[in-house]
């Protein structure tokens, strides 16, 4: 299973990197690779095409609906319905409750571009993983202004590793027991660090800050730590910092078409 970095920016994209999206594939027994989607925010349609045909997506998994993290659901819809070879099959997504009604909102009246008939939106179930190929992927609730979801996506290793491996991405989220969950035993934590110690402390329920991501792949002893959706406001060397007081396993910034091989 491997890990790519589709866009990694915090809140709107940057002129570096799109928003949050983060490409995630492995191949079966047959060799057929399976690819899915978490969350597609802001401009990430476009990089996107640079690791794969989004008519080969096999599913698309959105954390929560904020716009820097679905938003881009419209245009693949318009990919996805006007291609000159006719259009792709219906494409499932899964979802927090509402996901249907949100893409409804982003792609407007207009009858040509509705999602309806392009995309089979399933709602996330608390204890019941999903399973796409050799991925099986597990929503975990977490701390949010709006429901959110982290996802802990389990499939074949490629690092040599004698079990499956497990990628646990965050979404948007503050501490919380459903942060603990996902970071505990992953073989790579990808989790979200918008905030800033001493800058953000007023304003708890919506994000991480860097320590407290280090913190959580601390005590769920997480193998990697990747950190990612940082604004570009951000100094993210005060990010990586932060981390690294509390948390001395490998770690590093996610960066925009960096891959990592679980």
């Amino acid at each position: 299973m491997r890990l790519t970095v589709v866009g990694c920016a915090g809140s709107y994209p940057t002129p570096e990197t799109a928003a949050s999206c983060y490409l995630v594939q492995a191949e079966d027994a047959d060799g057929r690779t399976w690819s899915v989607v978490l969350d597609l925010g802001n401009g990430a349609l476009g990089p996107l095409q640079r690791y794969l045909d989004p008519a080969a997506l096999d599913l698309v998994a959105l954390s929560h609906l904020h716009a820097d993290h679905v938003a881009d659901m419209a245009v693949l819809n318009v990919l996805r319905r006007y291609r000159p070879g006719g259009p792709c099959p219906t494409l499932t997504v899964h979802g927090p409750e509402g996901t249907l009604d949100r893409l409804g909102q982003l792609v407007g009246k207009d009858p040509g571009t509705a999602v309806t008939g392009q995309f089979d939106v399933r709602a996330w179930r608390v204890g019941l993983p999903v399973t796409v190929g050799p991925l099986t992927i597990e929503p975990v609730p977490v701390e949010h202004p709006i429901p959110a979801f982290g996802l802990r996506v389990t499939g074949p290793s490629e690092a040599g590793l004698d079990r499956p491996a497990v990628l646990a991405y965050t979404g948007d989220t503050d501490a919380c027991p459903g942060l603990d969950d996902l970071a505990t035993g992953a073989d790579l934590l990808l989790a979200e660090a918008a905030y800033v110690e001493g800058r953000d402390d007023a304003i708890r329920g919506v994000h991480l800050t860097g320590r407290r991501a280090g913190q959580a792949a601390a005590r769920g002893r997480s193998a990697r730590l990747v950190l990612t959706h940082l604004p570009g406001w951000n100094d993210p060397a005060v990010t990586l910092a932060e981390a690294a007081a509390v948390y001395d396993g490998p770690l590093e910034l996610a960066r925009p078409g960096g891959v990592h091989v679980l």
